[in-house]
C-alpha cells in the first residue's frame, strides 16, 4: 500500500505571532484559576463537623462532642439513645437560659430519662448557649463573647444534625423544641430551616421576636446575662429582627407540626412544689409564666388567622417550673412530636 506524505505548509509570520499570544494569555489564564482553587480549599481549610469523642452517662445517656467549624470548638451534647439502638428520629431539645452551663438541665432536672427509656426516638441537647436565643449573632459581644463563638442557628441547623445522623442510627425525620429561653428559637429555627424538621414544640416560652413588646422580651433575656441584644442581629427593629419573627413569618410553618404550651403563672400540683417553696414560685417564676402565657395565646391565635393547623394547651395552674416543662413535654410528645417522628 502506498503511503501518500503531505506536508503542511508554515504559518505566516503574523499569524504565528497570533498563536504565540493567545497561548500565552491562555496560560495565564489558567495559572490565575489553578491558584484561585488552591486559595479556596487550602490545606488547613477547618474540617466538616464531625464528633470528636462519646462518654458513656447512663444506660442510654452519652455525653457526645461535636466539633463546630462555624465556632471552631467542641460543644458538648447530651444524647439519650433509644432502647435497642435501632434506627430512629431524633428530637433536638433545648435547654433554658443557660444552656445547661450551670447544671440546670433536663437529665439533672427532669425525669425525661425516665420518659424516654422506652420510645423509639434519639433526643439531642446541646450544652452551651445561654443568654444567645441560640441564634447567628452578628457581632462581638463584650460579655456574651465575640460573635464568632455564637453561631448557634448554624450549629444547630448545619452541623450538629449532619454529624448526628454519620454516627447513629437515625431515619431522617426530626423534631426541635426548647422551654423558656428557648421555646422561641425553637420555633424560630424551625422557621429558619424549612423541611428540616417535621415538629416544633414550644414551652412556657415566647415566639414573638418583632414589635416592641418581642423586642423588650428578647432583649431583656440577652440583658440578664449581661450582653446587648443589638449584638444579635443589629438594632431593634432593623432586617435582622424582621428576619426571625416568628409573628410576622408564622404561615412558613406551614407543613410542620407544631406544638404550643403555657400556663397561667399561678403554681399548682402541676409544679410538684413544696409548701414553702409556693411563694418564691408565685412571684418569681409566676410572673415569668404568665407574661409567656400571653405570648404563647397571641402566637396561637396568629397560627390561627394565617391557616397554621396547631396545638396549644393553655393550664390554669402552672408557675415556670421544671415540673410544668416536663408535663409539656409529655404531653407534646403524645399529641404532637411523637406522631410526627413516626413512632
Amino acid at each position: 500500500m502506498m503511503r501518500t506524505t503531505r506536508f503542511r505548509r508554515p504559518l505566516p509570520l503574523a499569524a504565528r505571532t497570533l498563536f504565540t499570544t493567545l497561548a500565552a494569555a491562555l496560560a495565564a489564564v489558567l495559572a490565575v484559576a489553578f491558584a484561585a482553587v488552591l486559595s479556596a480549599a487550602p490545606a488547613g481549610a477547618a474540617p466538616p463537623a464531625h464528633v470528636t469523642g462519646i462518654s458513656d452517662l447512663g444506660p442510654q445517656v452519652l455525653q457526645v462532642d461535636v466539633y463546630s467549624p462555624s465556632m471552631d470548638r467542641v460543644i458538648s451534647n447530651t444524647v439519650l439513645r433509644p432502647p435497642g439502638g435501632g434506627p430512629a428520629p431524633v428530637l433536638y431539645l433545648l435547654g433554658g437560659v443557660r444552656g445547661g452551663t450551670d447544671g440546670v438541665s433536663w437529665l439533672n432536672d427532669s425525669a425525661y430519662e425516665q420518659f424516654f427509656a422506652d420510645k423509639n426516638v434519639t433526643v439531642v441537647t446541646p450544652v452551651g448557649g445561654p443568654f444567645s436565643e441560640y441564634t447567628d449573632w452578628r457581632f462581638d459581644d463584650p460579655i456574651l463573647g465575640p460573635a464568632r463563638a455564637n453561631q448557634w442557628q448554624t450549629y444547630l441547623t448545619r452541623e450538629l444534625p449532619p454529624a448526628i445522623d454519620a454516627e447513629f442510627a437515625t431515619t431522617g425525620r426530626n423534631a426541635i423544641a426548647g422551654l423558656s429561653m428557648s421555646a422561641g428559637p425553637a420555633i424560630d429555627l424551625a422557621i429558619q430551616a424549612p423541611g428540616l424538621y417535621q415538629a416544633a414544640g414550644s414551652y412556657s416560652g415566647c415566639p414573638i421576636n418583632g414589635g416592641v413588646f418581642g423586642a423588650a422580651q428578647v432583649s431583656s433575656v440577652v440583658l440578664a446575662g449581661g450582653g446587648s441584644a443589638s449584638n444579635m442581629w443589629g438594632p431593634p427593629g432593623s432586617a435582622g429582627w424582621a428576619a426571625h419573627d416568628q409573628f410576622a413569618r408564622a404561615g412558613e410553618l406551614r407543613g410542620t407540626a407544631v406544638y404550643l404550651g403555657s400556663a397561667s403563672g399561678i403554681p399548682g400540683e402541676v409544679d410538684a412544689l413544696a409548701p414553702y417553696q409556693l411563694f418564691g414560685a408565685a412571684t418569681g417564676g409566676g410572673a415569668v409564666e404568665a407574661i409567656a402565657d400571653a405570648c404563647t395565646a397571641a402566637f396561637s391565635r396568629r397560627l390561627d388567622d394565617v391557616g397554621v393547623p396547631h396545638t396549644f394547651v393553655h393550664r390554669d395552674r402552672g408557675a415556670h417550673t421544671w415540673g410544668l416543662f416536663e408535663a409539656e413535654l409529655r404531653e407534646s410528645w403524645f399529641t404532637v412530636i411523637g406522631p410526627a417522628l413516626g413512632t
